[in-house]
């Protein structure tokens, strides 16, 4: 009986010092950031949330984005993942608990670790507890591993859901452009065929040389061509589309076209070190950081013994009539195993794990400065795109009022045939050019979204934030 006290009293001192945690615990990296973006003309001190549903005023767009976040294949992907890296969490934490087994056998010989006269029974039936004991705080470690991993995944899923957005709706515009520059392109060719046919009705008169009418020809031609390519850029956008919102390839209903498309209102940037708080790579690579700054504990405790604790309970017997009547069988037992000569295997896990480690922590700096440079991008490009369109809308309308002054002038046989073919060219390729723009910052505003770390991803969500702010205060 003294005995036994002594040993659970010492197995109560080694719990109690069981506190303690090997390893660096987890500090921040310490960046330097700068204080405002260079190309952000509102020096907001706050960020406020975008409701991004409400930015273009496109029921349609609203549609599809909702549609994308429910059934795309890469979202429901990580979704997968982050429930798998939840349930890793509770499958860690377990390893610190004692396990309890069943057990239970017969047997009959005449061994028994030594040859015996005479051959006898042997039954058993007992629960076993086995229990190592989390002394440096190897399981705990782990522990943090797992919840950092899962914080990962969580703001992996994020991310990959802000891309999806800024893909549905930079892919939206862009089928919006074709469409439109597939119009210009019909215009373009019904003005080119009445044209030709009135050069081919001067040519019969012998009014034209044959030349002015192979140049109709040509012009015609060549709007003719453009049709089908934008209806082949248009299929792809649609099958593009149908693919992110994680159907068939089909077609798409758009709601208004490019030109009626409303350009959202000025976008808040915040400080540059909000950018920490809300952009989800740069939260995962901290959490990725973090995960191998906890492992860098577990390679530290596997270079010291592991204590395990073994106990059970139960009844014995060498007759199964006695089984039940023979008392109770017990034992209490210790069991300390440490590694004693591994030709240095222990020390360098612990070296990996901290230059692993090390490379987590530049990669989460690497990130941070890439996001800085994602929204410079993104403000320089609203900033140059806006100035880039004003400029072709000037072009595209004097490039129109040059090609009806030179249809007029060449119907008066003011000039050759050859400045009538040149300003429509020109008023083409201007269509097409402020077209193009005109997505483009569509599209400037979208990425800017992304690169400020995306905003609410649903109203529900929305609702949700606004109600824990208001119990907050």
């Amino acid at each position: 009986m003294k005995r036994t006290i002594i040993f659970i009293s010492v197995v109560s001192l080694i719990i109690s010092l069981a506190g303690c945690k090997v390893g660096p615990d987890y500090e921040q990296p310490q960046l330097t950031n700068p204080e405002a973006f260079r190309f952000d003309n509102d020096l907001t001190d706050t960020i406020v949330n975008i409701k991004w549903w409400e930015l273009f005023e496109d029921p349609v767009l609203d549609t599809l984005i909702k549609v994308a976040l429910e059934q795309n294949k890469d979202v429901l992907q990580t979704a997968a993942r982050v429930e798998a890296a939840r349930a890793n969490v509770g499958y860690t934490r377990a390893d610190a608990l004692p396990t309890i087994n069943a057990a239970l056998g017969a047997s009959r010989g005449n061994y028994a670790g030594f040859k015996a006269d005479e051959a006898s029974s042997n039954f058993y039936a007992f629960p076993e507890l086995v229990w190592e004991i989390d002394f440096w705080g190897k399981y705990r470690r782990s522990t943090e591993a797992a919840k950092a991993q899962l914080l990962s995944s969580e703001y992996g899923m994020r991310a990959i859901q802000v891309s999806l957005i800024t893909s549905v709706v930079s892919t939206y515009f862009q089928l919006l452009d074709d469409q439109s520059k597939l119009e210009i392109s019909k215009s373009t060719f019904n003005s080119r065929d009445s044209g030709t046919q009135i050069i081919q009705a001067r040519f019969d008169y012998g009014t034209v040389p044959e030349i002015d009418l192979n140049q109709a020809q040509i012009q015609e031609a060549i709007a003719a061509a453009s049709i089908p390519l934008y209806k082949r850029y248009i299929a792809y956008d649609q099958s593009t589309l149908s693919i992110l919102l994680g159907q068939a390839p089909d077609s798409i209903t758009t709601g208004v076209t490019l030109y009626d498309q409303e350009f959202p209102p000025e976008i808040p940037t915040g400080l540059p070190s909000q950018l920490l708080e809300r952009r989800p790579d740069i939260l995962a690579a901290e959490a990725d950081y973090m995960e191998q700054n906890a492992m860098i504990g577990v390679a530290v405790a596997m270079r010291f013994p592991s204590i395990s604790l073994t106990g059970l309970l139960g009844g014995a017997s060498n007759e199964l009539s006695s089984f039940t009547t023979g008392g109770m069988a017990w034992s209490v037992g210790g069991n300390l195993l440490g590694p004693l000569f591994q030709f240095g295997k222990n020390k360098r896990r612990v070296e990996m794990q901290r230059y692993m480690a090390e490379a987590s922590r530049l990669n989460y700096e690497a990130t941070v400065l890439q996001a800085f440079k994602d929204v410079e991008d993104a403000l320089i490009t609203i900033e140059t795109l806006k100035e880039e369109l004003q400029a072709q809308q000037d072009r595209m309308i004097a490039a129109g009022n040059a090609e009806m002054l030179s249809q007029e002038r060449y119907d008066k046989g003011v000039t050759s045939y050859l400045e009538v073919l040149e300003s429509q060219r020109q008023s083409f390729d201007a269509q097409i050019s402020y077209s193009s723009v005109r997505a483009d910052l569509l599209i400037s505003y979208i990425l800017l979204y992304k690169a400020l770390g995306g905003g609410w991803l649903s109203e529900e969500e929305m609702q949700q934030a606004q109600a824990a702010e208001t119990e907050q205060e």
